[in-house]
């Protein structure tokens, strides 16, 4: 039976949205194409009428996955306007978080697994990260131009590496102790950094 044009982007749109989440658990290369689409329910045929290759799946499920890691971050911070970095801190350096095989930060679950792909998923997860770095940079205090721009990238690089070290231990102490330290040097850091520029206008 003909499927319409409608539903196959219905259908195009599952199997993006169900490799954002398979590719976190498992990696670009852990799972293959015929148990990704019987993931979205549908067959192994299906797939060439969708994508042209598994690349062009990975470089589409990788912006989604970003994309749907940004929403987070963004309600997190507006759960909390008073304190949007710390909310986020709170709500990514997070015992929870480090749980979420599937849903959690696609640069933590996959940063290694991009640096080895082709140019699309990486352009994929560059302006993923620079999404990231766009809302960081109006948190970190009143610093302008470069140092603002270095500053989130600190920030960022500090949690994305707490979170990989702390899920790639067994000790649950230590994996906890990660994700503090990290919270606290950046949120230490952070009010050293406005403390030195003065009260706010």
């Amino acid at each position: 039976m003909r499927v319409s044009r409608t539903q196959a982007e219905k259908n195009r749109q599952t199997v993006i949205d169900v490799a954002s989440r398979l590719f976190r658990e498992h990696g670009f290369d852990g799972i293959g194409l015929k148990d990704l689409m019987e993931n979205a329910g549908l067959t192994q045929g299906a797939f060439y009428k969708q994508f042209a290759s598994k690349d062009d799946l990975a470089a589409q499920a990788s912006r989604r996955a970003l994309e749907s890691a940004f929403l987070r971050w963004s309600a997190a911070a507006a759960a909390d306007p008073q304190d949007p970095l710390g909310a986020v801190i709170a709500f990514y350096l997070s015992m929870d978080h480090r749980g979420e095989r599937m849903e959690g930060c696609p640069v933590v679950a996959l940063g290694s697994d991009a640096a080895r792909q082709g140019a699309e998923v990486k352009a994929s997860f560059e302006a993923g990260i620079k999404d990231y770095l766009k809302m960081l940079g109006p948190w970190v205090g009143e610093a302008h131009g470069k140092e603002a721009s270095d500053k989130a990238m600190a920030i960022l690089s500090t949690m994305v590496g707490a979170m990989v070290l702390s899920r790639a231990v067994n000790d649950e102490e230590l994996s906890k102790r990660f994700l503090q330290a990290a919270a606290e040097n950046i949120l230490t850091g952070s009010s050293a950094g406005d403390a030195q520029q003065g009260p706010r206008q």
